[in-house]
């Protein structure tokens, strides 16, 4: 749920904060006022692309920044996943600037815009007051229906599944066509392959030869600094060893004198036998040492092996296995891509699985569609259109695309003496905008989104079917959190909380303010929405009643 929106420099809002509450709120005022422009900061901040005129006229930037509740554990679980998480609210913001370059943050850590967007899907439904004019486009009546069903993660396996079939039918249909291509191909790999697999190198073994080639080709002169340091260690009264025992001797007899020296004894001690170790481990050291020229010849004679393959195949020595696997992994699939039988036979199961997918979207389509009409129908009834209905027609395509194997249309009839026809066909622009309502409506009962937007979507109505839309969204604010745009009273008064956006002349600029309306304010700006300019007590009065009928409705509404 949105709890607070702060916006600064955006359009003609200079700073403004506000906390909404649960239920069904609405925002008004006058024309130009900017209260769409509160709803573009909040899609902004969610993902939206920003234009530079969208910034405050002589602002440097502009700072969009909200606090939601996010309680939803599919959402926990999608932030931890992408690091986001933090206890407590969810927090996003962004910062835009004059040069159309643009920063987000959710929870204080950098994001993407697409991660906003992602965020977003599952915080806020945003209904536009132009989203009829989109409903007569196949495509946008589909997804409307995919999304009453619930079938949109279906719908995108069996689209998924469409492309894996017509990749299988591009393989099989490819390997005929190249099949001189790829047999060149799979005859110079399978002499590489035989080149590798004669060599047999292994990940380890280039390290192992390089050590081994390095230890034979100097083995005289280590056999030699080992011999001199054995010397230098133990050998003769000038020995390192000789000479460190008689410190020692010299130091434990003044100890006797001074036992502060038996530390630094102990030490000499130490370092003797230090020594001797190094001593012993050198004449160990040279009686392993292998001097065994046939050796060496055998580790370099390796080693040009592979300096060989690696030149003509030009790699390093050491990648060598690496090429030697990848060029197993291309020939098998070259072998796979040539057998037209496999082809064939997965481009066949690559259709099964996508006809298997399709029927199950077709029939929970067919099913939703029915109970989406009748939804549909019932709230028609309610917008001033008794005996219309809505039938939401499902037709086989003769071939299947990526959405499915049917196209969906819905079709309507306004008046019970009309046959149902295409909906862009048959209903008006005002009728249209109450379908349109209608359905956004019916969808929204059954979304998870726990915050519903409505902009202006109430155009082109009034009187008692204003009435009823109030009452409907206000009814959907007894489930989810509900904002609305609106100029009609009738709605207005439906609300349980009310903002009234102002435009303000500032310095010589032009400001937008918001502020939550007390009751006695809120009457006067229903009787400003019910006679314009001209506020009289006969107005006044209307809009007391007005509101007193809605709040008597909501009151009996709440404890059914």
């Amino acid at each position: 749920m949105l709890r607070l929106l702060a916006i600064r420099n955006f359009a003609v809002v200079e700073a403004l904060e506000v906390e909404f509450r649960p239920g069904f709120t609405v925002l008004t005022g006058e024309t130009g006022a900017g209260k769409s422009i509160l709803l573009d900061a909040l899609s902004l901040l969610l993902g939206d692309r920003f234009e530079a005129r969208q910034l405050r006229p002589g602002a440097d930037r502009a700072e969009i920044a909200a606090e939601f509740d996010d309680e939803a554990p599919e959402l926990r679980a999608w932030l931890a996943a992408q690091d986001l998480a933090d206890e407590g609210p969810l927090l996003l913001r962004r910062v835009l600037d004059a040069q159309g370059r643009s920063r987000a943050y959710v929870n204080g850590r950098p994001a993407t815009l697409a991660q906003l967007a992602d965020i977003g899907e599952r915080l806020i439904d945003l209904h536009g007051q132009h989203a009829h004019q989109s409903l007569g486009r196949p495509e946008a009546q589909r997804q409307l229906l995919d999304a009453f069903g619930g079938v949109e993660p279906l719908a995108r396996e069996v689209a998924a599944a469409w492309r894996a079939w017509r990749e299988a039918i591009e393989r099989r249909d490819r390997g005929g066509r190249e099949a001189a291509a790829r047999q060149a191909e799979r005859e110079a790999l399978a002499a590489r392959d035989a080149e590798l697999a004669a060599l047999g190198a292994t990940t380890d073994e280039w390290q192992a030869l390089s050590q081994a080639q390095s230890r034979l080709a100097h083995a005289a002169t280590l056999l030699e600094a080992a011999a001199t340091a054995e010397v230098e260690l133990s050998e003769g009264d000038v020995a390192l060893g000789a000479r460190l025992a008689a410190v020692a001797h010299r130091l434990r007899q003044a100890a006797q004198h001074d036992p502060a020296l038996s530390d630094v004894v102990q030490l000499a001690d130490e370092a003797k036998i230090r020594v001797d170790e190094a001593s012993r481990s050198l004449r160990s050291y040279r009686e392993r040492l292998d001097l065994d020229p046939a050796e060496l010849a055998r580790v370099e004679t390796r080693l040009a092996v592979f300096h060989d393959l690696a030149r003509k195949h030009r790699v390093r020595p050491e990648a060598l296995p690496a090429l030697a696997d990848e060029t197993a992994r291309r020939l098998a699939e070259l072998v796979a891509d040539s057998d037209a039988g496999a082809l064939e036979r997965a481009a066949d199961q690559a259709r099964q699985s996508f006809d298997a997918l399709a029927r199950e979207l077709s029939a929970r389509r067919k099913a939703a569609a029915a109970a989406l009409g009748k939804r549909v129908t019932a709230m028609m009834k309610e917008l001033a259109m008794a005996g219309g209905r809505c039938d939401i027609a499902l037709t086989a395509l003769a071939e299947p695309a990526s959405f499915g194997a049917e196209t969906v249309e819905f079709r309507v009839a306004t008046h019970p003496k009309q046959p149902v026809g295409p909906l862009a066909r048959v209903a008006s622009g005002g009728e249209l905008s109450r379908l349109a309502l209608a359905i956004q409506v019916v969808l929204a009962e059954v979304g998870r989104v726990p915050t519903l937007i409505f902009d202006e979507v109430d155009v082109g109505i009034g009187g008692a079917v204003a009435a009823t839309v109030g009452r409907m969204l206000h009814e959907l604010g007894l489930r989810r959190q509900v904002l609305c745009v609106t100029h009609l009273p009738q709605v207005a008064a439906c609300a349980d909380e009310h903002y009234r956006v102002s435009k303000i002349g500032r310095g010589g600029a032009v400001a937008s303010e918001l502020d939550r309306l007390s009751a006695g304010a809120r009457v006067e700006e229903l009787a400003r929405m019910l006679g314009g300019h001209e506020i009289t007590a006969k107005t006044r009065a209307h809009a007391g009643e007005l509101l007193a009928q809605q709040r008597a409705a909501t009151a009996t509404r709440r404890t059914r």
